[in-house]
């Protein structure tokens, strides 16, 4: 029989690999080190149970299957709520479009016009619309791609919108504004706290 250090293990090295999350990730979201979570992972130590609550409640699986000998091969419903959070991001994106798509169908039909420049301001905007639903759901590393492209369709948006004055130099602006993002995502965290652990009742009647 396996003891409870091994079996835990097994259950979180699976579910973090099925959900493609990095030791840090996770270990971010449980607010611990990820020094902790490859101690948990080795078997070398075992996590409190409001932690195992977490992970359950991370993951979309229930307690007993993460301190049983369950098959760690269990179908879980993680995948189908990533599935769900792709959809509901793209349809967001999406919107953005459609409400572009609107504004450029009514100036034509009303003032004759047609504001083309609307599809190009829609990149900016569904960058920004998949930056907080990214932030709710998604991968730090994708939050800094969808800055870079923010950044630089801001910038391709502005020079289209008054393509006639050629301002090519605001191209150089994109140069240290994409420094900046580089520089930022390369910032290391801080390992949580380590949480101290109440003293034994044994402790403290002596």
């Amino acid at each position: 029989m396996k003891e409870l250090k091994e079996i835990v293990a097994e259950k979180l090295v699976y579910l973090r690999k099925e959900n493609k999350m990095t030791q840090a990730e996770l270990a971010e979201k449980l607010n611990y080190s990820d020094k902790s979570v490859s101690k948990w992972e080795r078997g070398e130590a075992l996590p409190d149970i409001e932690v195992i609550v977490k992970i359950g409640k991370l993951f979309n699986v229930s307690l007993d299957y993460i301190v049983s000998e369950e098959d760690v091969k269990v179908s879980t419903t993680a995948k189908s709520q990533r599935y769900n959070h792709l959809i509901i991001s793209s349809l967001a994106v999406l919107t953005v479009w459609v409400i572009a798509t609107l504004i450029f169908v009514i100036c034509q039909m009303t003032a004759k016009v047609s504001p083309w420049t609307v599809f190009i301001w829609a990149i900016p905007a569904s960058a920004i619309v998949a930056i907080v639903f990214n932030g709710i759901w998604g991968k730090h590393w994708v939050t800094f791609l969808l800055c870079s492209i923010l950044v630089w369709s801001i910038i391709l948006s502005c020079y289209l919108q008054f393509f006639s004055y050629n301002l090519w130099q605001m191209f150089i602006v994109g140069a240290p504004a994409q420094a900046v993002i580089i520089l930022w995502s390369r910032l290391k965290r801080s390992p949580a706290p380590k949480k101290k652990k109440p003293e034994s009742t044994e402790n403290k009647e002596a």
